[in-house]
């Protein structure tokens, strides 16, 4: 499963590139969505290189966004608690279950666009690959720590 997380704002976007992103649902910039691995994907992906960032996401990361930064539809924070009420089993499940693809977001009534902080310290360069030492492109599994940079501080946490 892909991360996908929009890093450049809607100034000269090609309108292809729009497209694809309204298609995503990647409206805003330090938003992120979620997206099965398949060709269509690899796709819309590669039409849309210039403005996101992706990578494959580790069943630990995803277990971390959805506990600190999910919503569930109504706009109420998906937890612990919340999950076992609901669904009768922990996050370390769900994230287990959407990453096989046997389920998906709406399954667990999850909305599909994350909302994420701007990651601590920083962008490196938005005009630039990430081969190249930007943040634009294709990242493999380095998008586990972008987004735990991206992620809400701890308690007690500086």
């Amino acid at each position: 499963m892909y991360a996908v997380i929009r890093i450049r704002g809607h100034s000269k976007i090609k309108r292809n590139a729009l497209e694809t992103l309204e298609q995503l649902q990647l409206r805003k910039v330090n938003h992120m969505v979620l997206l099965q691995e398949s060709e269509t994907s690899r796709r819309m992906l590669q039409s849309v290189k210039d403005y996101v960032t992706w990578g494959e996401l580790t069943p630990e990361g995803l277990k971390q966004v959805l506990v600190s930064t999910a919503r569930f539809e109504g706009n109420h924070k998906v937890n612990e608690d919340a999950l076992k009420e609901k669904y009768k089993s922990d996050a370390t499940a769900v994230a287990g279950s959407l990453l096989s693809g046997s389920s998906s977001l709406s399954d667990f009534s999850i909305k599909r666009v994350i909302r994420l902080h701007p990651p601590r310290k920083g962008w490196e360069a938005i005009k630039k690959s990430y081969r190249a030492g930007g943040s634009l492109g294709y990242r493999g599994t380095e998008i586990n720590t972008l987004i735990e940079k991206m992620l809400p501080a701890k308690e007690g946490a500086v």
